[in-house]
This record gives C-alpha cells, sequence and structure tokens, in this order.
C-alpha cells in the first residue's frame, strides 16, 4: 500500500509517471564526461520528493553536468594575415617618355596694319596660300590720299619758291661782280635761296611720309606662307597692332609639345626626338630639341617644348597631331607593383615587413613615375627591406603577417606620357 501511495503522489507532483534516468540527463553526455569527471549522484528523495517541484533544480544539475565535460583550454589566437612581399632593390630603369603635340611652322607671323582704320577690302581667308608681297586686306584711304594731295602742293610751292629765290640769288652775284650792287642785297638774296631749298626738301619728306601713310592702308603679306588665322573682317574699325591675319611662313617645321616640369628635371640621353605621325605610323623623322620655354603654364603646368624639323615630311602637315618619344638616361629605382601602393594622409606611402617579428609598418616613399602595373620610387626605401604587395589595404601598423615572397617586376623600360 506504501508503495501504491507514493506512485501516486510522484504523478500528481510531475504529471506523469516517474521518468527514468535517461529521462532526466542524457546517457551519452554521461558517458562523455565519465572519463574526466565522475557522473553525479542524486538521492531518490532528493529528486523525486512529492511535496515540492524538483525541475528548476534539476535543469541546474544537468546543465553543470554537460559544462563539466566540455574542454575548458581557451580559443586560439588570430593567424597572420597572409600577405606577399617583395624585397626592395635597385634596378636602373632608362625612362622613355611618349608626348603627343602637333606641327607648327618655326616661324609664325601676326600681320597688322600699323595705324587705326576702317578695313575696306580682305582678299584672303584662312587656309589661303599666299606669297611676298601679296595684299591681304585693305584700309579706307580718304584721309591718306587727302594728306597725299596736300604733301604734293607743298612740294610744288616749295618748288616755285626756290626758283624764284635761285634766280634772284644768281643776279644779285651778278650784280655784284660788276659793282652794281651791295653786299648785303647778295647775302640777303644767297640766304633766301637757302632757304627755299630747305622748304623744298621739307615738303618733299612729309609728300614721302604722306605716301607712305597711304601704302600702309594694304596689308601685304611679308614672306610665302599659309594663312592660319583671320581675326577682322570688313567694316570693321581695327586699332594699330591689332592682328588680322596670322601666316605660318614656308621652310623648317617644329614638333610642339606641352611637357609636364618633372620631366625636365632629368638628363636626356641625348638631344634626338623620334617624331612619328599619328595618322600613319609609317612616317618617321628625327628631330632635335630646339628650344625649351623658360616658364611654366600656369594653367595646366606644363612647359612648352619645341623639337626642330628641318625636312619634314610633306605628310607632316600644318596642325597635324604627331607623337614624339625622347629617352633619358638610366636611373636607379625601386619597382614595385601597383597593389604595393598605399596612402598615408594623402602623401604616398608603403608596408615594410620587420624580419624579425613579421610585424608591418607603414613608410613614406616618394614615387618617380607611374606606370602601367607598377610604380617606380626614388627615394624612401633601402634595398633589402621587404614590402608588402599583396594584401597591403588590409593592414594596420603592428599586424603580424605571414609573408611570402613574390617575383620582381621585369626590367622594362619606364614610360610616361602627357596630352599636348
Amino acid at each position: 500500500m506504501a508503495q501504491s501511495r507514493q506512485d501516486r503522489l510522484d504523478h500528481v507532483a510531475f504529471g506523469r509517471k516517474r521518468p527514468n534516468a535517461k529521462n532526466v540527463i542524457d546517457s551519452k553526455s554521461l558517458e562523455h564526461c565519465s572519463s574526466e569527471k565522475p557522473a553525479p549522484t542524486f538521492s531518490r528523495n532528493a529528486l523525486w520528493r512529492p511535496r515540492r517541484s524538483a525541475g528548476p533544480g534539476l535543469g541546474v544539475l544537468a546543465l553543470l553536468a554537460l559544462a563539466g565535460c566540455k574542454d575548458s583550454a581557451p580559443a586560439d589566437a588570430q593567424p597572420p594575415l597572409a600577405v606577399l612581399t617583395q624585397t626592395a632593390k635597385l634596378s636602373p630603369r632608362a625612362q622613355t617618355v611618349s608626348l603627343t603635340g602637333e606641327i607648327k611652322a618655326r616661324i609664325q607671323s601676326d600681320l597688322s596694319f600699323r595705324f587705326a582704320g576702317r578695313i575696306a577690302t580682305r582678299s584672303v581667308d584662312v587656309g589661303d596660300r599666299v606669297v611676298a608681297g601679296q595684299v591681304l586686306a585693305t584700309l579706307e584711304t580718304t584721309e591718306q590720299k587727302a594728306d597725299t594731295d596736300s604733301a604734293t602742293a607743298s612740294v610744288q610751292a616749295a618748288e616755285a619758291t626756290l626758283r624764284q629765290a635761285s634766280a634772284t640769288f644768281e643776279r644779285q652775284k651778278s650784280l655784284l661782280a660788276n659793282g652794281y650792287t651791295t653786299q648785303r642785297s647778295y647775302d640777303n638774296a644767297n640766304e633766301a635761296y637757302r632757304a627755299a631749298q630747305a622748304s623744298l626738301d621739307s615738303a618733299k619728306a612729309n609728300l614721302a611720309t604722306a605716301q607712305d601713310q597711304l601704302s600702309y592702308t594694304a596689308l601685304r603679306a611679308e614672306a610665302p606662307g599659309i594663312i592660319t588665322a583671320r581675326n577682322a573682317e570688313v567694316g570693321q574699325v581695327v586699332e594699330a597692332a591689332q592682328a588680322v591675319f596670322t601666316v605660318a611662313r614656308d621652310g623648317s617645321r617644329d614638333a610642339v609639345f606641352d611637357v609636364y616640369e618633372a620631366l625636365l628635371v632629368q638628363k636626356p640621353a641625348d638631344g634626338n626626338v623620334e617624331i612619328t605621325l599619328i595618322s600613319n605610323p609609317g612616317i618617321k623623322v628625327t628631330g632635335t630639341v630646339r628650344e625649351v620655354a623658360p616658364v611654366v603654364d600656369p594653367t595646366t603646368g606644363s612647359v612648352r617644348v619645341k623639337i626642330g624639323l628641318d625636312q619634314p615630311p610633306p605628310e607632316m602637315t600644318l596642325g597635324a597631331a604627331v607623337s614624339g618619344v625622347g629617352r633619358f638616361q638610366p636611373r636607379d629605382v625601386f619597382a614595385l607593383p601597383w597593389t604595393a601602393f598605399f596612402t598615408q594622409g594623402g602623401k604616398a606611402a608603403v608596408w615594410v615587413v620587420d624580419p624579425k617579428s613579421r610585424a608591418v609598418s607603414l613608410k613614406p616613399v616618394v614615387i618617380d613615375i607611374y606606370r602601367t602595373g607598377e610604380v617606380l620610387i626614388s627615394s624612401g626605401l633601402s634595398a633589402g627591406e621587404v614590402v608588402v604587395t599583396g594584401g597591403a589595404q588590409l593592414l594596420r601598423p603592428g599586424q603580424i603577417v605571414a609573408p611570402t615572397e613574390q617575383q620582381p617586376t621585369a626590367l622594362l623600360p619606364a614610360r610616361a606620357g602627357n596630352a599636348g
């Protein structure tokens, strides 16, 4: 009877019949931890006491039993980051610079009138070929013709005065020889003759000036060439020295380039530059550096360089686009893949690996030139330093890495270019 009563109490307390041991604690878990810790034992009275709830206490004991079988060793530290590296090594690079420019006349003149006036005629336009002395445009000549007529009249009057003074002087000279006049009269006649001669000379000079002014109303080509620009039209009033036409003279040509100032610091291998016609790469000619501008263009930051072409091919016409290739003397630089490039505060830098601790640090460098796939570093590195070339964007100062050496870039001629 006592046993039956106990079973009923158990059923009331738990809402079901008394569970066996595997319903309370997983038997596999107990077996797993039996090799490390002995399985906890429970008193029947403690687990199956009918008058209090044993659920919460039983759950805590089960969790403690399961936790006891877990490994208590701490988690492993984060492994070093795998990166690609390259040992810095100085190598000579003979830089080759490729530029784009255009063909221009060696002598290009702006033609203008010598005084202000209204344009009456224009006989040429852009692209026309002209010869020396050809009239290109004229001004209205009303005022200049009037000045010429006035000067002509002054000359005629001076000539008449001179003829009269000359006759008087000759008469006084004859009378003085025969004693029929005084010395004073003779001297007066002589002075009048000299004054008339001077007046005629002055009138002739004024006439020549007026005639020159009249001739200046016609704008003429000074040498054979091609009209490359026109800046005025018929009926327009122009000022003295205002450019009306631009003429590119025939003869030698120049290939003109706008070069970055940094390139001019380097020493060229020689003064020769190979010029190639862009529209037909088969047409080439070799020129020499003829002129380097002494100032830097404040807008573009470039310097204008002219390459003289004494005998350019006929296909290299004015305005033709050309490319020029110049070579500089070799220099020792560090060549690294562009993936090694990093920035710190807007300045170029690379990650360097300490060979002992394998910790990385950021090192500022000076980039000599950027190339396709690589950068050339002129200073900031030392030969033998290990530089990160792959994974640089994932690093932080002091981070431990697992470096893998990468083959250095091929020793190819350095190239640079700009649009001119």
